[in-house]
């Protein structure tokens, strides 16, 4: 008996640091649409898509240069910055601006998913592609505790980038404007600060993340194309759970579903963690609409 509650012990603790690693990770995937979607507005259904471009990058620099996936993703991040001010440009011109944001505006974001899929596919194939570094694989083991460096570099990469942008947030005048630029325009305006120019920037931000957020997917598990589409139920539910317009909720809804999906799949099967984390989700909205840190 007492060896069964040890082994239970042991399997509880280990499903809950499991959750929390995955958790580190799913914040890396959706702290992009948490600006996008939670303060700009903006419905990008296309984030996973590059995601996984910058998954590809990644594979690319790597496989020929041996350079850490990680390191590549930050050299990235001035190049999926301008491909996220250009998109938000069109955006803006082609549907923001004439008030048809609403419908058309999501068409453009399905059809900007599914052309970069298409994409990758002419060039790569289905294959899965992978990564190697010297961290993918080992594990250290503290007590009875195992801590897979696979998905432990992640979390802290993840957490990195989020620390980061929530200082650029809540320090710099450009980081309050992105804050502002949601619930006062013409506040902003006053400022001497143009609205359409700080959205730009928001958006720019935004697919930044998805360089580092690809780098870190692909040293978790192999990818291809179509990996993506796994992600875009989860981001944007983990948005509404931590409270839109939230980076520490987006942080605390991505520990909360990772913990649930971990626990759920220890204990029940794989198969159930999805059902179980969007059930939590529902009974979130249903008792706190706002989510857990919404405004």
């Amino acid at each position: 008996m007492g060896e069964q509650v040890g082994l239970s012990f042991d399997l509880l603790v280990n499903a809950l640091i499991a959750g929390i690693l995955l958790g580190g990770f799913y914040t890396a995937v959706t702290i992009g649409v948490s600006i996008s979607f939670g303060i700009l507005d903006i419905v990008n259904i296309a984030h996973p898509a590059f995601i996984i471009l910058g998954s590809y990058i990644a594979y690319i620099v790597n496989a020929r240069l041996g350079l850490d996936p990680i390191a590549t993703s930050v050299v990235m991040l001035p190049a999926f910055y301008v491909l996220g001010a250009g998109i938000y440009q069109v955006y803006y011109e082609s549907f923001e601006r004439r008030g048809q944001e609403a419908l058309r505006g999501l068409s453009f974001f399905f059809g900007l998913l599914f052309v970069t899929e298409v994409m990758l596919i002419l060039v790569f194939g289905v294959d899965y592609r992978y990564v190697e570094a010297p961290y993918i694989g080992p594990s250290w083991r503290i007590g009875v505790v195992d801590l897979p460096l696979r998905m432990l570099v992640p979390c802290i990469a993840a957490l990195a980038m989020f620390a980061a942008l929530e200082l650029y947030l809540s320090y710099t005048f450009i980081g309050r404007a992105i804050s502002a630029v949601a619930q006062d325009q013409l506040a902003l305006r006053l400022m001497g600060a143009s609205p359409i120019r700080i959205k730009r920037i928001a958006f720019g931000i935004s697919i930044a993340t998805a360089a580092v957020a690809g780098a870190l997917l692909i040293i978790i598990q192999p990818v291809e194309p179509s990996v993506g589409r796994e992600y875009i139920g989860r981001v944007f539910a983990i948005c509404v759970l931590g409270g839109l317009g939230s980076l520490p909720g987006t942080v605390i809804g991505a520990m909360l579903l990772g913990i649930i999906e971990s626990f759920t799949a220890t204990f029940y099967g794989p198969s159930w963690a999805p059902a179980v984390a969007f059930g939590v989700l529902l009974l979130t909205l249903a008792f706190r609409p706002a989510g857990l840190l919404g405004r």
